[in-house]
Parts: C-alpha cells; sequence; structure tokens
C-alpha cells in the first residue's frame, strides 16, 4: 500500500530537444529552454492555467541571472505574478524532486495544479577566476597608491588560469573525485568490463535511433533560436557508431588504465523538461486525461564515491514499501550518467553479499530484463542536463507505459554527492 492517502497524478508533459554542447556557449539559457517546453504545454491545456498555483524547477547551474530560476519562468510563461515559484537543486535528480515537492504541495491541499519539472544549459558553464586572481583583483582596488602599486607588481601569469564550473561542478568537493573517477570505482568493485560499457553505450545510440525512426518522442517540441534555426531532436545521437569505434575511445578519467571513456558516458547537454501534476478532485472536476498517477517516491544516501549506486539503493525500500519485486514492473528508465554506473546497480540486485549487507534483505534482489530498460536509449545517447533528466525520465516512462498499455514503471537515478532517487508510476 502506498504511504499516499490520495492521489496525485500527472497530466502532461514535455520537453525540448537536447542539444550536445560543442566547446561554446549553446544558443539557449536554461530560462530559455525551460519557457520552450512550457509554452507549448500550457497552450495545450483544457483547464484554466490561471489555477496552476505555482511552479517548481530544478537547475543546478543557473546563469548569474537567472536567481530562483523557476519564478523568471513562470513570469515568462504569463502565469502572472501573482504565482509562487521556486527552484531546488539536488544535482542530477533535481527535476525529480521538483516532482517529489510538487506532489507534497498537491497532497497538503495548497494547489490543485503544479508545473514542475527542470532546465540546464551545461554549455553556459562559466570559467571562474582562481582564488589567487580574485585575491590579486581585490589587493589592486583598495588601500593607498602604494599599496595598491605592490599589489599590482604581485601579479602572475599564472593567476590567468581559469577554473571551469562544469568540472568543479562535476568533482565532489570531500573526495575530491570527479563522477567519472566514481563510475571507475565501481567498475572495478563488480568487474564490469570495457567490453561490457561499450556495448551498453552502443545500445543506448541504437535505441535512440530507432526511437527516432518510430516517433516514439512524442514529448519533445520544436526549439527555434534567435537565428530561425529549429531543432526537432536529440542532436547527441551518433548513428555510426559501432563497438570498434568505441573501442578506440582512450579512457578519460582515470589515464591510461580506466575504462570510463568519453563514449560510454553520458554526455554534456542543454535542455528542459516539464510536467504538470494535478490532483484527483481537478482531475474529476475538469474531466482531465492524465499520463499516469505517482504511487510512491524514495530517496536513498550513501557514501560519495560510490554515488552511481543510488539507484540500487532506492529501488529496492519503494518495491518492499508497496509489496513489490523487480518482476513486478513492467519498464524502467534508469538515468545512464555513465554505463559502467547502470551495470553496477544491475551487478548489485543480483549480488546476495550486497543485497544482505547493503539493502537488508535476505537474498539478491533478482535480474533486471534489459529488455524492459531503457528502451528508447537513455543519457549516453541523448544527454543528461544534469536539472532535467529527473523529470525527462519520469515523463519519457509514462510514455512508454502508454505505448505498451502497460501498468507500472520506475524511473530511478544517481545523484552527485552520494544520493539516489526512485519513483514509482501507474497508469491509469
Amino acid at each position: 500500500m502506498s504511504f499516499m492517502n490520495n492521489n496525485v497524478y500527472i497530466l502532461d508533459g514535455t520537453r525540448t530537444p537536447y542539444l550536445k554542447a560543442k566547446n561554446e556557449p549553446g544558443s539557449f539559457s536554461a530560462a530559455d529552454l525551460a519557457v520552450a517546453a512550457g509554452r507549448d504545454l500550457l497552450m495545450r491545456q483544457s483547464f484554466p492555467i490561471h489555477l496552476i498555483g505555482e511552479v517548481i524547477l530544478g537547475c543546478v547551474m543557473p546563469s548569474e541571472r537567472e536567481a530562483n530560476i523557476a519564478r523568471i519562468v513562470g513570469l515568462r510563461l504569463g502565469l502572472g505574478a501573482q504565482t509562487p515559484a521556486w527552484t531546488v537543486q539536488r544535482n542530477c535528480a533535481s527535476g525529480m524532486q521538483a516532482i517529489d515537492s510538487a506532489m507534497k504541495d498537491i497532497l497538503l491541499g495548497r494547489y490543485d495544479f503544479v508545473l514542475a519539472g527542470g532546465s540546464e544549459a551545461m554549455s553556459r558553464a562559466p570559467f571562474i577566476w582562481s582564488s589567487e586572481m580574485t585575491g590579486w583583483l581585490a589587493g589592486i582596488r583598495k588601500g593607498s597608491w602604494s599599496s595598491r602599486l605592490t599589489a599590482i607588481n604581485q601579479f602572475r601569469p599564472g593567476f590567468l588560469m581559469p577554473v571551469f564550473a562544469l568540472i568543479q561542478g562535476l568533482t565532489d568537493p570531500l573526495t575530491g573525485l570527479s563522477m567519472g573517477q566514481t563510475a571507475e570505482i565501481l567498475a572495478h568493485q563488480f568487474g564490469i568490463s570495457r567490453q561490457q560499457m561499450d556495448e551498453f553505450a552502443l545500445r543506448s545510440h541504437q535505441r535512440l535511433a530507432a526511437a527516432q525512426e518510430n516517433k516514439y518522442l512524442g514529448e519533445i517540441v520544436p526549439l527555434y533560436d534567435g537565428s530561425g534555426h529549429c531543432f526537432t531532436e536529440d542532436t547527441g545521437l551518433r548513428r555510426d557508431s559501432s563497438l570498434p569505434k568505441l573501442a578506440q575511445l582512450k579512457p578519460f578519467f582515470d589515464k591510461p588504465f580506466g575504462s570510463v571513456t568519453a563514449g560510454n558516458s553520458s554526455q554534456v547537454t542543454d535542455g528542459a523538461a516539464l510536467v504538470i501534476l494535478a490532483g484527483e478532485a481537478a482531475v474529476e472536476r475538469y474531466q482531465l486525461p492524465v499520463l499516469g498517477r505517482i504511487v510512491d517516491i524514495e530517496w536513498a544516501a550513501l557514501p560519495p564515491e560510490v554515488m552511481g549506486l543510488g539507484p540500487a539503493m532506492a529501488v529496492p525500500p519503494l518495491l518492499r514499501r508497496n509489496h513489490l519485486t523487480l518482476e513486478d514492473i513492467d519498464y524502467w528508465e534508469i538515468n545512464e550518467a555513465f554505463a559502467a554506473q547502470v551495470l553496477a546497480c544491475l551487478a548489485a540486485w543480483e549480488s546476495d553479499p550486497f543485497c544482505r549487507e547493503k539493502l537488508g534483505l535476505d537474498n539478491a534482489l533478482g535480474t533486471l530484463n534489459l529488455d524492459r530498460l531503457n528502451v528508447d536509449g537513455g543519457a549516453i545517447a541523448l544527454g543528461h542536463p544534469v536539472g532535467a533528466s529527473g523529470a525527462r525520465i519520469v515523463l519519457h516512462l509514462l510514455q512508454v507505459l502508454k505505448r505498451h498499455q502497460c501498468k507500472r514503471g520506475i524511473a530511478a537515478i544517481c545523484i552527485g554527492g552520494g544520493q539516489g532517487g526512485a519513483i514509482l508510476l501507474e497508469t491509469v
């Protein structure tokens, strides 16, 4: 039985195409992306839009001009100055956290409708001056002219070396490990080979290519830039990807001995995904069609150096609380931060020692059927804009369940810093 005494539904959702970063700032800010997704979403609703009670968005790296980005997006979408809005940040799960927060406000009776999701423009992550440079700049701006002259003479060319905010953001501040290095740890811990990772990555690209060809990504809305260019598909897809090509890539995070490469890792990407949530009374009052019902949500925490096991930790309590097994779940979305990370989660569930020691189970949780996991590809092929991914996998899982006329699915995600999130969904 669910912990909730009332039903909260996801009515509808949209996302932008995910645009792969190209070593320069992209055409869209995070707010631009969210507005593009939200505009189409709101325009096609049959209930009065002014009934949306609040806006909640996940965003990890909003620009300095987008403080409380949710408020900016709400106003730009025309929801009115009277509609509250706030921004959440749970690293890679920020979009899922936005959905969780929206659900709780609806359950509390605060609102009938909430607009939630996430957005990220990773290509616009800034360069930052080093602490030596900022200290030097402060020195030449204060004190007497003689002290300023002394400070000027202390300048060193090395001060000009910038700090890459994206690299800092993808590095755990306590362990000093990058997210890719944590994936290397999991590959070593569970004996995951380079070939297994590359095979998983290739499958992601092949499945996304098939999804595009079969028009399975109906949640995508067109995105137009200021020059009139129109984007309708995710640009990270490599249709010519193959195992020989993937095998040629060198390790990126543990040179030269590692196995995690740019090819079996998620891509740096810009994108947004938004959904509308509603309470049961509002759905009945306005006779609204729904994509699905939120049954339950679980958050877990674990050591930062093995953060990729977040889904492995979050899913079992979700299943146990709702009296379900792996076999009871029709389809899965597990965010592909790294091939090694997803494969490690699956291996953990198949391990008797891991399930006994870490999950408190009597034996292994079981084996997840890969034919039911990320059936239209994942972040390795289409990208991982960190603020949006949690919302995207929820939205797309509901689309998959609808397409296959199935009942139940779980979307799960690992979280930098050592957390995991999972959401149990049902079609109605």
